[in-house]
């Protein structure tokens, strides 16, 4: 990282310019390969952290990329501009994917901006850490459930109208889905549950040969985490791993160039990367 997080805290969802220190989300040293020449990408949850810099690589290697966000309009509009630099379409959709008809708007608005679709990242997501399991309520259960799981669901079932043969399906899941954690429970329980959908996709959809895997990365320092912890908790943020430190988004968005090719990853489906700083767990 270029720096280690001091203790601050923003409102939710969260600003890549009100970080200290900013990510490193632009993929500035990175240098396609022609891995995604010609495909259509649907990115949710791309307008910053590991999002934007998965944007950002695919469309160095080539790729045309739709963009969804909550509400962060300035990180939306500085990641399409970072598309468009490298000569590739940029579709942008503001929204909540809480909501099954906009899940499902966003599949077709993507297939009518980019003619087409390939390539479908679902990684968007919420998460708010509690104490105690009793401080759950109703609304913030289904909150996020809603989000980081149903969500899944009518997306998928929306792409696979236009997904074909070759085509590429990666979940965004969490090394608190392998392994839980304390304060991130209800988090933790979704993203298991997401991880077992990218598994079960996987073998559903074989004889398709759409290929589903799945990234779980450890800590990354996103616009999320001082949007959803308390400065305590965000001061020294990834410490705890194994490398000591937290991941830059630019360290992470190589799984995805990863799964998302053809070229490199033809014979991996169902199969989960763990970029979790040295934390050893099965895949």
């Amino acid at each position: 990282m270029s720096g280690t997080p001091r203790a601050q805290t923003q409102p939710y969802p969260g600003r890549t310019e009100d970080m200290s220190p900013e990510p490193r989300d632009e993929m500035r040293d990175y240098t396609g390969a022609g891995h995604l020449a010609g495909r259509r990408a649907l990115i949710t949850g791309g307008d910053s952290g590991i999002g934007r810099a998965v944007a950002v690589a695919f469309a160095k290697e080539g790729a045309d990329v739709a963009l969804t966000y909550l509400s962060e309009d300035d990180d939306a509009r500085r990641t399409a501009e970072l598309v468009r630099a490298e000569g590739r379409t940029c579709a942008t959709f503001g929204g909540d994917l809480a909501e099954e008809r906009h899940c499902r708007q966003v599949v077709e608005h993507t297939v009518r901006d980019l003619g087409g679709l390939d390539v479908l990242v679902l990684h968007h997501g919420t998460q708010a850490p509690v104490k105690d399991v009793r401080e759950i309520d109703d609304a913030q259960l289904r909150r996020t459930f809603e989000v980081n799981v149903y969500a899944l669901f009518w997306t998928v079932q929306a792409a696979l109208d236009h997904l074909g043969k070759g085509s590429s399906i990666i979940i965004t899941g969490s090394i608190n889905g392998l392994r839980g954690n304390k304060e991130l429970i209800d988090y933790a329980a979704s993203k298991g549950a997401a991880m077992v959908l990218a598994q079960s996709l996987a073998q559903n959809l074989q004889d398709r040969e759409i290929r589903v895997n799945c990234v779980a990365p450890g800590p990354v320092w996103t616009p999320l985490i001082p949007a959803t912890f308390p400065d305590e908790k965000v001061e020294g943020f990834g410490k705890q791993a194994p490398m000591e430190r937290a991941a830059d988004p630019d360290e992470i968005a190589p799984s995805y160039v990863f799964f998302a090719s053809n070229r490199l990853s033809s014979y991996y489906t169902g199969q989960t990367l763990v970029p979790a700083g040295g934390e050893i767990h099965p895949g």
